[in-house]
């Protein structure tokens, strides 16, 4: 067996967990979304080992690194960090309903990157720019703080759907009633977002550590970079406002989804609507 076989194995995992908490969260039946979290623990773990063999595939291939260098490659690490986050986060706070909102992003990233014609699972030999001991640095932070905002761009989701149900005094209707209470919906978004800023900002750094190194300079204003910082900026914005206006609820909710939108252009958008030192990321 090869790791796109356990990649493989993988998605279907991600999808059968997806399907499980969505019926806890229809049903509202505990034992339906303990073989949710069973299913997403089970991908992980698939996941991990498949990382693993594309590695060592990659140095049977005589061209060994870090299988954090492509479009692919890439895809696979963002579900496999908001999988492994939002089990964290499970475990942490029980609050296993999240799962229908969080585990679709890992089943949509995992998907695209088995199916989408226009991405390569072909292992390659490394270009120049990539041949850094920081590139590992870089994207595992970049990757860490992007898997946790998916989880706070679900969260954000959640409470609008939970505060419209209490708002129009249907609260008890099935899927508002299967919701955590909004306050503890709010402080799990926004101890998400600190999370993944302190991942982001490091990934920035790093990132620009590798540029010089690379490029010989620290910050050139790609597009890539650009939209890296206005990404940050975003959840700067976001703490800010919660630290010293104390904006909290609905507010929060939507910097959380905006937040996510704005790394997923950071993340899809240049890769494939702008060039710059970043688009060999599309390959």
């Amino acid at each position: 067996m090869n790791s796109s076989q356990l990649f493989g194995i993988t998605t279907l995992s991600y999808l059968l967990s997806s399907a499980f908490y969505i019926g806890l969260l229809v049903f509202k039946n505990k034992k339906v979304g303990t073989i949710g979290l069973i299913l997403a623990i089970f991908g992980v773990v698939v996941q991990t080992a498949a990382l693993g063999m594309r590695w060592q595939e990659s140095y049977t291939l005589g061209i060994g690194h870090a299988p954090l260098t492509n479009m692919y490659e890439s895809l696979v690490f963002f579900s496999w960090c908001t999988t492994l986050f939002y089990i964290f986060l499970e475990f942490k706070y029980k609050a296993r309903v999240v799962g229908a909102f969080v585990m679709p992003f890992a089943v949509a990233a995992m998907a695209y990157a088995s199916f989408a014609k226009s991405i390569s699972q072909q292992i390659s030999p490394l270009i120049p720019a990539l041949q850094s001991n920081w590139l590992i640095a870089h994207v595992i932070t970049c990757f860490i703080g992007y898997g946790a905002f998916a989880v706070a761009g679900g969260l954000g989701m959640m409470y609008l759907i939970k505060k419209s149900a209490v708002t129009k005094g249907k609260q008890q209707d099935s899927l508002a009633a299967s919701l955590p209470e909004l306050k503890i919906i709010d402080d799990l978004i926004h101890k998400t977002i600190v999370f993944g800023f302190m991942w982001l900002s490091a990934g920035i750094i790093t990132g620009a550590v590798w540029a010089n190194e690379a490029w010989g300079t620290y910050w050139s204003w790609d597009p890539k970079e650009t939209w890296s910082i206005i990404t940050w900026f975003v959840y700067a914005s976001t703490l800010h406002a919660r630290f010293t206006r104390g904006w909290s609820g609905s507010r929060i909710a939507w910097l959380a989804i905006i937040g996510f939108i704005s790394v997923f252009f950071t993340y899809f958008g240049v890769n494939f609507l702008l060039s710059g030192l970043h688009s060999y990321g599309s390959g």
